[in-house]
């Protein structure tokens, strides 16, 4: 019975002591009120993009200044005129391109990495272009200390796409433009979707979908939104 006892006080211990080393996440909490209170409810109900929205640490994508309101329900600035969009804008491009895990996705503004990392819990790969080197130099060490090895990042007038990795299953744009680049258009698949905001800058705009097919091209209003514009280079 002693050497009983003992072995049981030991096991304790040794778990106690493993459970008590688990990093805590005390922003847990908050990623689940963002997807149940703010996501969910707006009819974003695709699992893969539910699941990644509840996982990925937005808190570390955003200036330290702005930690404190990281998931709540709109954009936060993240510098250099840029801005990490609100949670559910981040979900509802997600689902819109109807992402699955054998994807190879193009995105154009990386800005703070967190959309990337978004469509890296979900998809294969990630091609993510950014024009401001700053921002795309330190979403890249991001990814990196997050293992998120399937996000390649290049520094880029987003406007020519990255034609050495197309065609792409689809495409995201986080940036305002005027009207739907043609270089995108041409590394977008058959049957793929774009999601793109278009209109002018500091205006409403609208959030439109693309499907490309066989012999056209297909447009669809999704929502009115404010997206900073999309910066070309000079």
């Amino acid at each position: 019975m002693k050497y009983t006892f003992i072995i049981q006080l030991l096991w304790i211990i040794l778990v106690y002591g493993h459970v008590q080393s688990q990093p805590v996440d005390k922003f847990e909490k908050a990623r689940k009120s963002m997807v149940q209170d703010q996501i969910n409810p707006r009819d974003i109900t695709d699992k893969a993009t539910l699941a990644a929205m509840g996982k990925v640490p937005r808190h570390l994508f955003v200036p330290s200044g702005y930690v404190s309101i990281a998931y709540k329900d709109g954009p936060v600035p993240i510098g250099y005129g840029q801005t990490i969009s609100q949670p559910f804008i981040v979900a509802y491009m997600t689902q819109a391109i109807k992402p699955k895990p054998n994807y190879k996705v193009l995105e154009i503004g990386t800005g703070s990495g967190y959309q990337a990392a978004i469509l890296a819990e979900i998809v294969d790969s990630v091609f993510s272009v950014e024009i401001i080197p700053e921002l795309g130099d330190k979403a890249k060490k991001l990814l990196n200390k997050l293992d998120y090895d399937n996000v390649h990042i290049k520094i880029d007038d987003g406007y020519f796409g990255w034609k050495e990795h197309a065609p792409f299953d689809a495409i995201i744009v986080t940036a305002a433009a005027t009207y739907i680049p043609p270089p995108l258009i041409e590394q977008l698949k058959t049957g793929g979707y774009m999601i793109i905001p278009v209109g002018h800058p500091f205006q409403v705009q609208k959030l439109v979908m693309v499907q490309k097919k066989e012999k056209k091209i297909s447009t669809r209003t999704m929502l009115p939104v404010r997206f900073v514009p999309f910066t070309r280079s000079k």
